[in-house]
């Protein structure tokens, strides 16, 4: 139950860049995109577990160290992977927020036009991104079991609740589209601290100040309060705009 816990939780950001994913594609086609990513994530997450059991010293080795007179570190294939993965979630989130400030027409703005995404490069990328969020899942899994029949089952407990949430998600930042700044928000911070883990497993230091990752506490913390001040300034625009709201002329 542990560790089916864990999985869902770390399971989250991979959740919500399917959802925000799947909205690039045209609208019929969403919610297949939705199901299938998340099924082929899971499938996808099952063989990274049998590759990591089987290969994780040479993930974990260091196979490139260098030192200059500011910069320094060792890089192996984990770092190497979560740190790309760190900087595309970045670049995503930046591309989607720029793009929702300069779009004319919020209605139409995904799956028309020329920011049409196929379903095929909808599912590349989501399996790509998967295998960045599967990667430190399958590394704790790892840390609490070795057994291999656990671990597969969690990660499929782990699964189904997903396919479950992954249209509440979606129909949730449907229905509050205002969420979906926050959402991007969260990918944002999801890369940021992927790019400080990644750093801090590569060993970076620069001037000397080594790279410390976030804790996963403050990352939820921060998550959370942002969550809060979401709902709060929703709430408190709302009675601003009826305060100023002309009443009702009497009969």
């Amino acid at each position: 139950m542990v560790l089916t816990a864990l999985e869902t939780v770390l399971g989250f950001d991979n959740l919500l860049y399917i959802s925000i994913e799947a909205k690039r594609v045209s609208p019929d086609r969403q919610k297949y995109v939705r199901r299938l990513g998340t099924i082929l994530a899971i499938g996808l997450r099952i063989m990274l577990l049998f590759v990591v059991l089987q290969l994780i010293s040479l993930f974990q080795n260091s196979f490139f160290g260098f030192q200059t007179s500011f910069v320094e570190g060792s890089l192996n294939g984990h770092s190497l992977i979560v740190m790309a993965g760190g900087a595309f979630l970045i670049h995503t989130a930046l591309k989607e927020i720029s793009h929702m400030l300069v779009v004319t027409d919020l209605e139409h703005e995904v799956g028309e036009g020329p920011k049409h995404r196929s379903v095929q490069s909808a599912l590349f990328w989501i399996l790509v991104m998967n295998i960045v969020f599967s990667f430190d899942t399958v590394l704790s899994a790892v840390a609490l079991t070795k057994n291999f029949i656990i671990m597969t089952t969690a990660i499929v407990l782990s699964g189904v609740l997903m396919v479950a949430l992954a249209e509440h998600v979606a129909n949730f930042l449907q229905r509050n589209r205002m969420y979906e700044v926050l959402g991007l928000f969260v990918l944002l911070l999801v890369g940021v601290m992927l790019l400080a883990e990644g750093g801090h497993i590569a060993h970076l230091a620069f001037f000397g100040y080594p790279v410390e990752p976030m804790a996963k506490s403050t990352f939820y913390f921060v998550v959370a309060a942002l969550v809060i001040v979401d709902i709060i300034q929703g709430r408190y625009q709302k009675k601003i705009l009826l305060e100023e709201k002309p009443p009702a002329p009497s009969p």
